[in-house]
Order: structure tokens, then C-alpha cells, then sequence
């Protein structure tokens, strides 16, 4: 199984059209969406290429792959324009024995951990910041970073999940950022 994760796109198209040419390469069977979506928020300046209709269309034609959690910038009307469910504060998503935990990460977060088993992974976004690390509790802490409005001086980054290792990737040059063995980690817990 492959899944492609994505946060905090905040109506950026030009991310996403980057985006395709990685989506293309991996073919994922999922594309996990973290939430905020198409609103660029109050504290976010407004990028060049804010588009929320011309994201909408994007993400539509591969709702079939998308599952996705609420941002604390989505709202009910975006919900109207997009042809996929967007408003689960969270999921959960069982892929090869390893259980995510989606979220946007306003309410859950690795300094306010959701009720989690050993080994589960916590997958978030809203810092804009990339995380992949194993926090409290043996739990991994998984953030892809942001597609459009990176922080830190970082480059824009999405997630990826392939053969029990989750990466970090930046958007810009496809080059590997961070890299977590789900496995080699599991067989330290046990």
C-alpha cells in the first residue's frame, strides 16, 4: 500500500500542480489530506497563486483516493465545493498492520497525544513544520510539513508511506528530507 500525505495547501495550486509530478512517479493508493484545505487563514499571508475554485477542481478529480480530516481553517462551505468528506475532526486509516491516526494537529498533537497503542502513528499537520520522530509512549509523530506555506525556512514538503517506511519529501527538488523505518522501530518495542 502507498499513500501520499499532504497539509495545509491553504487554495495553492501551484502546489499542487508540483505535486502531480510526484503523485505520478509513486502512483499512491491513497492520498491523505491533513486538513486546510483551500482558506489561507488570518495569520497566513496570501499567496500569488491563491486559487480555492482552481484547488477544488484538483482535488476532485482524484477524490477517489482522498481521505481526509477537518484543519481548523475548513469550514462548511469549502465541504460544498469538494466532492470528498472533509470535516472529521479525525480518522483513523489501518495500513499494513501499522494504524494512523489522522488529524489536523490544533487539537491533537505530540504535546497533546489522542488515546494511542504502542507503534501507532500520529499523523498531523498545522505547524507547517515536518516532524517524523518517535515521541512518548513509543509512539511516531509524523508531519508531513506544509505543501505551500512552509515555516522554519523550510522548503515546502508532503509524506509519503511505502513498505513500512514513512519519508518526509521536499515538493521542490523530490530530495528526501526524513526517513522512519516503521518496522526496525516496532521490533525495538516489543
Amino acid at each position: 500500500m502507498r499513500l501520499l500525505f499532504i497539509s495545509d495547501i491553504h487554495g495553492s495550486p501551484d502546489s499542487l500542480a508540483k505535486l502531480s509530478s510526484h503523485m505520478e512517479q509513486w502512483r499512491p493508493d491513497h492520498l491523505v489530506i491533513l486538513g486546510d484545505v483551500l482558506y489561507h487563514g488570518p495569520r497566513n499571508a496570501l499567496r500569488p497563486d491563491y486559487a480555492p475554485v482552481d484547488v477544488c477542481n484538483w482535488l476532485n478529480r482524484h477524490k477517489q483516493r482522498i481521505v481526509a480530516v477537518r484543519g481548523n481553517c475548513d469550514s462548511e462551505v469549502d465541504q460544498a465545493m469538494l466532492e470528498f468528506p472533509l470535516l472529521a475532526e479525525y480518522s483513523t486509516l489501518l495500513v499494513d498492520g501499522h494504524k494512523f491516526f489522522l488529524t489536523h494537529g490544533h487539537h491533537y498533537h505530540p504535546g497533546h497525544l489522542p488515546p494511542l497503542g504502542v507503534g501507532e502513528i500520529l499523523a498531523y499537520g498545522h505547524t507547517h513544520i515536518p516532524q517524523l520522530a518517535v515521541v512518548a509512549e513509543n509512539l511516531v509523530a509524523f508531519n508531513p510539513g506544509s505543501l505551500s506555506l512552509p515555516k522554519a525556512s523550510l522548503p515546502p514538503s508532503f509524506g509519503r508511506y511505502e513498505d513500512g517506511t514513512l519519508h518526509v519529501v521536499n515538493l521542490d527538488s523530490g530530495l528526501e528530507m526524513m526517513q522512519l523505518d516503521l518496522e526496525l522501530e516496532k521490533s525495538k518495542w516489543v
